[in-house]
């Protein structure tokens, strides 16, 4: 209901009374309740007689019904568990794929006291300015195909934050993206399967939104930046997380039909490691020498000097 009386006061013009009452389906007096509710929820709404109502300001806020206004997709977070606050949304949505959520549900926090990275390292989600969220998949495709995900993710990110924000990230294999070298996003993927059979692949998703330099501990504030440090204004997190969304599900439909090809294109498109002299710290010791590509699997190519290229499949990557 929230989501469809948003988007009847979009536009800049008055919608009137009757109109919202015949749309909703629900009498004048409902309409009134609805519209107070939006006020006590940080929406601004001008009520003028004979005209009607619009919205003047809008909070920046990844509420469901915020979400959904506008969203195209099919599967893709059109199912949205939604906290004020959680320790951890791949907690959650680990228990969700348990108990028989259905592909595109989205498990989304406005803070999140626990989160996690890769090698279990911890994500700093603070409240309002960041999001944090994780995606229930359920592909048919052989356990061993589930890494190609989180390279599909790491594009689908790229281009929601372009057509949000006009501006270009880089891919750090396998699961950062960085603007001007500093780290704005971060992915971790993680899968509930059996030997030959996946159940579920939890994609986690963390972004840096709306962080001024004040949010970031004198340890990460050399390396980590947001999307409206970068732009010089405030980001619309519902919007950016829509243009998300759709992207990721056209990627991941031709995924599903066509595999990795596509992909794989596009991923290398944004690969800022490739060509370039790397440092891979892997758990069984330092691999150094020259990115050469990642194969069709989504492995990382090393050439080291003396030629030999090795396979990494999982590895934190400096780039020299």
């Amino acid at each position: 209901m929230k989501a469809k009386l948003l988007e009847l006061l979009e536009s800049e013009q008055f919608v009137s009374g009757e109109k919202i009452s015949v749309e909703l389906g629900c009498s004048r007096t409902a309409v009134w309740k609805h519209i107070e509710e939006l006020r006590k929820n940080g929406y601004e709404v001008e009520a003028v007689p004979r005209k009607g109502y619009r919205i003047i300001s809008r909070p920046n806020t990844i509420s469901p019904h915020e979400i959904k206004m506008n969203l195209k997709t099919k599967a893709i977070g059109q199912e949205i568990s939604y906290y004020k606050t959680t320790s951890s949304t791949q907690e959650i949505a680990h228990r969700l794929a348990q108990e028989g959520a259905v592909e595109g549900h989205v498990v989304i926090a406005d803070e999140q006291t626990k989160g996690k990275g890769r090698m279990g390292r911890e994500w700093h989600s603070p409240h309002g300015s960041s999001i944090s969220l994780s995606i229930i998949l359920r592909p048919k495709i052989p356990p061993q195909k589930a890494p190609q995900l989180t390279l599909l993710a790491a594009v689908s990110v790229v281009r929601g934050i372009k057509q949000t924000t006009g501006i270009d990230c880089d891919i750090k294999w396998p699961n950062d993206l960085l603007i001007n070298g500093k780290k704005v996003v971060g992915i971790l993927t993680e899968m509930q399967s059996e030997p030959d059979y996946i159940h579920s692949v939890i994609i986690g998703i963390g972004i840096n939104v709306n962080h001024q330099e004040k949010h970031f501990s004198p340890d990460i504030k050399e390396i980590a930046t947001s999307l409206a440090i970068e732009k010089k204004e405030e980001i619309s997190r519902a919007t950016l997380l829509r243009h998300i969304f759709s992207e990721l599900e056209i990627l991941y439909e031709d995924y599903i039909e066509h595999g990795f090809t596509t992909v794989k294109s596009l991923w290398e498109c944004h690969a800022i490691s490739l060509g370039k002299r790397i440092k891979a710290r892997t758990m069984t010791g330092t691999l150094s020498g020259v990115a050469k590509g990642i194969t069709d699997e989504g492995v990382l190519l090393l050439e080291d000097d003396d030629g030999v290229v090795h396979h990494i499949y999982s590895a934190d990557i400096d780039i020299s």
